[in-house]
């Protein structure tokens, strides 16, 4: 991009009377990944952009609940709430309430987890909602540990290719309509959601088949309705406690923190930067360096490969491939038009696409929206055109996030 252009858009940015920065996953999915974020967040601290309505950072997410995910205690280090597993007074709480003691020490994400599995320190895995068999980055690799491992167990709506490779299969229901619960949004509102349809077959509840084994290996967990399990949540962490079902009900939502009954929720975070004097500490500037990719380019593998979705298709396919849509034309290597005849490839011509992890072969379609060395490919469709056995499992140490934005690769005709 051109100096003039950066130059142009900082002060455009800066001297704006609100402005956001919004990023998806073509953030973070890098090596330095949560230094792309601090970069961000700097610049939204630096030029007043936060704290303020209608300002501030957004991560959009990739689909509904991820951030309630995040909020639920999915991340190995946080309880509910965002409560360090480290700290003393967060974790005696839980303990406290759930009658067990709990590890000191964070767990391990899901790139942790495979690194694990590879010196044999992680022998067993139960899997819920997740596909890395095909989602993970250098998928030959990953497979090949998932199929190592003494037991898997995997708890899904679909038999995926993760499924296939399990011991046990537990069938669940689908959330969205089969459950009863809430939802939240990247904005931090949190929404009921009402079982509309009974789950088919022998398909449960996520939440019941959980409790039902627990019951099985003789822990007393019974089976609590959803709005039990919220109203636990709500004891023990302070961002929900005010969010009542009933209160939910008729707000149509809230956003947290909601420390109480009587707390409308929060529109926007940070507010307390603008009170003299601050309220709480002050919010940090980060250094980070600009560090490149780990896959470097150079004249046997010239062209950057990124990885992204289409808007007819989801992830690697399994919601999203077993009904047709009228714009899905099925996995293509996207090229630049100059990258066409730099490489005399035409559209619609097989090509074969290698990186130094392995080979796919695709049929090539010209976009000119691509810069020339810039490549676009998706996961959509791993059956045909498995493009994670391209991609590299370098991961940011911060996060865990693999840099499946930048593979290096080349192509020759078939």
């Amino acid at each position: 991009m051109p100096r003039e252009c950066i130059q142009e858009m900082a002060h455009a940015y800066a001297k704006a009377d609100r402005a956001q920065l919004c990023w998806t996953l073509g953030i973070t999915e890098h090596h330095n990944a949560t230094d792309n974020v601090l970069a961000l967040i700097n610049l939204s601290l630096l030029t007043g952009h936060v704290g303020r309505w209608g300002s501030g950072v957004v991560p959009l997410r990739g689909q509904n609940n991820v951030q309630g995910g995040g909020d639920m205690g999915s991340l190995p280090n946080k309880f509910p709430g965002f409560q360090d597993v480290e700290n003393p007074e967060h974790r005696a709480k839980f303990e406290k309430a759930w009658g067990v003691t709990l590890p000191d020490k964070s767990g391990w994400h899901l790139s942790l987890m495979f690194e694990a599995m590879e010196r044999g320190d992680l022998k067993s895995l139960y899997i819920i909602g997740e596909n890395p068999a095909q989602s993970e980055a250098d998928a030959a690799h990953a497979t090949k540990l998932l199929q190592g491992l003494e037991h898997l167990v995997v708890q899904d709506l679909f038999l995926t290719k993760t499924a296939e490779l399990a011991d046990v299969v537990f069938p669940a229901s689908a959330a969205w309509a089969e459950t009863d619960g809430t939802v939240t949004s990247s904005e931090r509102r949190v929404q009921r959601v009402r079982k509309a349809l009974s789950a088919p077959g022998d398909a449960k509840d996520d939440i019941e088949i959980v409790c039902l084994l627990a019951n099985a290996l003789g822990h007393d967990w019974k089976n609590p309705a959803a709005e039990d399990a919220w109203n636990e949540l709500r004891s023990l962490s302070p961002l929900h406690q005010g969010m009542t079902y009933a209160r939910l009900e008729e707000l149509g939502g809230l956003q947290w923190p909601c420390r109480d009954t009587d707390d409308p929720g929060s529109p926007f975070l940070h507010g307390r930067l603008w009170k003299r004097p601050a309220e709480g500490r002050l919010a940090p500037f980060t250094p980070v360096e600009q560090v490149p990719p780990v896959d470097e380019l150079n004249e046997e593998y010239p062209i950057r490969l990124t990885t992204g979705r289409r808007l007819d298709s989801y992830n690697t396919g399994v919601q999203t491939g077993s009904f047709a849509s009228p714009i899905r034309e099925g996995e293509t290597l996207d090229l630049s038009p100059a990258d066409g005849k730099r490489y005399n490839v035409s559209e619609g011509q097989r090509v074969k696409v290698t990186s130094r992890r392995g080979s796919v072969e695709a049929p090539v379609r010209f976009d000119e929206n691509l810069r020339p060395g810039l490549a676009f490919m998706t996961l959509h469709f791993p059956d045909e055109v498995d493009t994670n056995q391209l991609t590299i499992e370098a991961w940011d140490p911060k996060s865990g996030t693999s840099e499946f934005k930048a593979t290096a690769i080349r192509i020759d005709a078939t």
